[in-house]
């Protein structure tokens, strides 16, 4: 029985020798080549498949914020257009506010593509649209909170009556003064953004706004430590004098408060700064949080990107900014405020 085992393993090893000693070298490499190209095509698709790291629920909350960004944003848009007709064109808060209808409207233009990204989990448009996409959320934040304290302070000097109005000159020099701005954006801000992303490691194609290794630099925290500090401390002290001006226009105007422009003047320049504190503000103090253990889990990266989809209902600004300054917008202000007082 040993013998007759021994002799037919025997007999099989050497045809199974023979066999590849006959079969064509160049045709055995090729099958080993194509089958290690395929093992690293299945890995690299489920790599692509996995590095999708939202959840349904987080995936949802970014598809909402955004599809109400870039609704709310272009109607409020389109309607302060038709409102800065009227408005005087020499005015620094006039010019102020163009430009903010401007940022607003290039941020818009790139929601649709960040919305396609998010409903179908892969990224088609190729990694250089992806870091200008992620860079224009960004640079509209910024930008956005540069024209919100321009014309806050603007609005301040004339309420302290340092200044009696604040306009320029000549419709050339308000020209002059926003191309400045947008020279400094497109030279110095876009390159930085743009270069800057992507560069400290290997990103998928198919894969985007997931440029978190370039938080392992010293450089970038500390950078983006200074812009915390900053925008946190700005916002404070923009909120504190507001709040005291409140208080000021409140004791001199308390028998009629409700219905002076002056009130509600100041209104318009709190919505500004709520918006700051609503939209701008959780994000810069979760980044905090974020930049520290930012390789403790995956999990705050979509922490983050939904704390970042937030600065876009900034968005909505300038609705809010329309419906405040109507007519029947007082009115129904003015029946609430009786029937609480009734109450």
């Amino acid at each position: 029985m040993g013998s007759s085992f021994l002799s037919y393993y025997s007999s099989r090893m050497i045809i199974y020798i023979l066999f590849i000693q006959r079969f064509p070298a160049s045709l055995w490499d090729m099958y080993k080549e194509d089958f290690r190209n395929m093992t690293e095509e299945n890995t690299a698709s489920n790599g692509s498949f996995c590095a999708f790291a939202y959840t349904n629920t987080t995936r949802a909350i970014l598809i909402t914020v955004y599809s109400v960004a870039f609704a709310g944003g272009g109607i409020g848009s389109t309607a302060m257009s038709f409102v800065l007709v009227k408005m005087n064109s020499l005015s620094v808060t006039t010019t102020a506010i163009i430009n903010l209808v401007v940022v607003h409207g290039l941020l818009l233009l790139t929601v649709p593509f960040r919305l396609h990204y998010y409903v179908n989990k892969e990224w088609i448009f190729h990694m250089p649209f992806c870091k200008m996409v992620s860079a224009m959320v960004h640079i509209h934040m910024y930008l956005t909170f540069l024209f919100y304290v321009i014309t806050l302070v603007i609005r301040w000097l004339v309420f302290f009556q340092w200044k009696d109005k604040v306009e320029f000159y000549r419709k050339l020099h308000a020209i002059a003064a926003s191309v400045a701005v947008w020279v400094i954006v497109i030279v110095f801000m876009v390159p930085l953004f743009y270069i800057q992303y992507g560069r400290s490691g290997m990103y998928d194609d198919k894969v985007c706004f997931k440029f978190h290794k370039e938080l392992k630099l010293e450089s970038i925290k500390v950078l983006n430590y200074l812009i915390i500090a900053a925008v946190t401390l700005i916002t404070s002290v923009l909120l504190g004098l507001q709040i005291f001006i409140l208080v000021k226009v409140s004791r001199k105007l308390s028998t009629s408060l409700w219905s002076h422009q002056e009130f509600w003047a100041q209104v318009k320049n709190l919505i500004f700064i709520c918006v700051i504190i609503i939209c701008f503000l959780p994000y810069h103090l979760f980044r905090a949080h974020y930049i520290k253990h930012a390789n403790d889990s995956e999990q705050l990266e979509s922490y983050n990107e939904v704390f970042l989809s937030l600065t876009a209902l900034s968005c909505l600004d300038l609705l809010f900014f329309v419906l405040s300054g109507s007519r029947l917008f007082k009115q129904k202000v003015g029946m609430l405020r009786r029937k609480l007082s009734c109450c």
